[in-house]
């Protein structure tokens, strides 16, 4: 199968890595199929929609902010990234983090309750 994603082109995947999200994303809970691509040099997922290519959403695991993060059996924890061409104005949001497990290509997002993850972290700070 194909797939023109605007970030990476044209890609190729199999149906075996399509990530299922049964809910969607929050406000795209149309969306249920998604590819996670990540390139070697890049510090960011990318969770591009199968139905709307148009639809991705850059992700940083969530392990590399705060080791202690609450993990979910069996899935990884990424925040959704707001890039900005200033670094210093990139953040992530660490309130609603999106598991994905990838043996069964199954994921969700949740909104925690807990006051202490924000929206809007900022993942780069100044010296």
């Amino acid at each position: 199968m194909k797939i023109n994603t605007l970030q990476f082109g044209k890609l190729e995947y199999d149906e075996n890595q399509i990530v299922k999200f049964p809910e969607g994303i929050l406000g795209f809970e149309e969306l249920k199929e998604y590819l996670l691509i990540k390139t070697d040099n890049e510090l960011f997922y990318w969770l591009t929609s199968v139905d709307n290519p148009n639809v991705a959403f850059p992700l940083i695991g969530i392990r590399l902010i705060d080791s202690e993060f609450l993990e979910k059996p069996d899935s990884e924890a990424f925040g959704i990234v707001k890039l900005d061409k200033d670094p210093l104005n990139i953040t992530v949001n660490l309130k609603a983090p999106v598991y994905i497990n990838q043996e069964i290509k199954e994921g969700f997002q949740t909104v925690l309750d807990e006051d202490k993850y924000p929206v809007s972290y900022q993942l780069f700070k100044e010296d």
